[in-house]
């Protein structure tokens, strides 16, 4: 590797806002880069000494599987990325991620998880009502489901199993949280918390895709000690923390996102989240030369 100018590849799937301020940081600080766009990649596994040329790769893919399988592919190649394969299979997967925290001893909501129909309505009942029913892969808030009493559970449950894709057939359930009309994203990049956003909505779910409006957050040592532990429990890199506001509990994880969107955490926050991933992705390619 040229230590003074890496070869970089930037993996994604549409030029979003994100990619561009990604693109414009690379380019103000004379990296090169390449783009790779998901849509048209292949992997040649009778020639992978084509992916030589790369000291690191970015994933900004959207969907999960042509994100992960790709990065799997580099890392056999030997070609370090961020975020890595494993952290990707963890964050990517809500139940796993799930676990991963309880095994760190993280905070997070109540969660259990069930394969068929019985199993999973007394998991349900042992929470009592309501709970959120989500799929185990899924992102912006889709295909969750706020399940009040038995018919709903029953009536949600069969069209997921009836569906049969392995998404719906894992019943991943966690108890639903009275949030004060909001929740909290924070944004890490390796050891440091950057900065974080309330997300503000009247809907339950409080997406900035579906809606949430966002607002800046101090960053607290609670809020600082708590996401970095919950990164390390994941594997670390360039992630995203979900907060929510448990009127007993205080802080606790709800989720982690491995490709997370910043549209709204830059310019609410004012601070540069693109290019701190950028020198992140560079500290990463040195990792081939050593």
């Amino acid at each position: 590797m040229n230590k003074t100018n890496p070869q970089v590849g930037i993996l994604y799937s549409r030029v979003r806002v994100e990619e561009k301020w990604i693109f414009s940081a690379l380019e103000r600080r004379g990296v090169d880069y390449v783009r790779l766009d998901d849509r048209q990649i292949r992997f040649d596994l009778s020639n992978p000494s084509e992916w030589d040329q790369f000291d690191v790769v970015l994933e900004r893919s959207i969907g999960y599987t042509s994100g992960l399988y790709s990065l799997r592919m580099f890392d056999t190649f030997g070609v370090p990325t961020v975020n890595t394969a494993r952290v990707a299979e963890i964050c990517g997967d809500k139940l796993l991620t799930a676990a991963m925290l309880a095994r760190n001893n993280v905070p997070q909501p109540r969660c259990a998880t069930a394969f068929t129909m019985e199993s999973a309505l007394e998991a349900i009942e042992t929470f009592g009502y309501p709970v959120v029913l989500k799929p185990v892969v899924g992102s912006w808030g889709r295909l969750l489901a706020k399940i009040n009493d038995r018919d709903s559970a029953e009536a949600v449950l069969e069209h997921k199993l009836t569906l049969g894709s392995v998404q719906h057939s894992v019943i991943f359930i966690q108890e639903y949280i009275e949030k004060p009309g909001r929740d909290l994203r924070v944004i890490v990049v390796g050891d440091r918390v950057l900065t974080a956003i309330y997300r503000n909505s009247d809907h339950w779910i409080t997406n900035t895709a579906r809606g949430g409006i966002g607002e800046v957050c101090p960053v607290t040592p609670e809020i600082e000690e708590l996401c970095l532990k919950a990164t390390a429990a994941v594997g670390g890199g360039v992630l995203a923390v979900d907060l929510v506001e448990h009127p007993q509990q205080g802080l606790l994880v709800n989720e982690i996102n491995h490709t997370m969107e910043f549209h709204t955490a830059q310019p609410t926050s004012g601070i540069d989240i693109a290019d701190e991933i950028v020198l992140y992705t560079l500290s990463q390619a040195q990792k081939k030369a050593s």
